[in-house]
């Protein structure tokens, strides 16, 4: 279904403009399926975001900083992010030895495990969303999300 039909507009609008709200559009729809996904296991897509950089750290400790920089969301709050996930056991936080004022943040047995139960359900999700397109079109479709991103023309 068409931008236009959807939103039930009737205005013409420029190809610039029909871009930005389908890329809007379709991004609440897959971030509403995935949050589907999450629920039963009361997570978010942050705080799920947050345990995969935790996770690929391999066991060394990441401070918020790290987190926050490679956060898909980066307006997240990440100190709350990392505060839920305490209280559910899927994280650890302690202070560094080395710097008092810094915190280091690693991912729990419970968190990892976690993790491993909903790597098979998150990659179903993407191949789904993934297998509407051929290979050629998904790789055509990165180059130009990755070009829509770019600062300078």
């Amino acid at each position: 279904m068409r931008i236009e039909e959807i939103i039930k507009s009737t205005v013409a609008m420029s190809d610039a403009k029909k871009a930005i709200l389908n890329l809007m559009y379709t991004q609440n729809i897959i971030g509403e399926k995935f949050s589907e996904l999450l629920k039963p296991y009361d997570l978010s897509g942050e705080q799920y975001n947050v345990l995969r950089i935790l996770r690929g750290q391999k066991g060394v400790p990441a401070n918020m900083c790290v987190i926050q920089e490679r956060m898909i969301a980066k307006s997240s709050n990440t100190t709350r992010l990392i505060d839920k996930l305490l209280l559910k056991e899927l994280v650890t936080r302690e202070v560094c030895p080395d710097n008092r004022r810094k915190m280091e943040i690693m991912i729990t047995q419970k968190g990892l495990d976690l993790l491993a139960t909903l790597d098979p359900k998150v990659d179903a999700h993407e191949n789904s969303l993934g297998a509407r397109l051929s290979a050629e079109e998904l790789i055509q479709f990165n180059e130009l999300l990755e070009k829509f991103r770019k600062d300078k023309p």
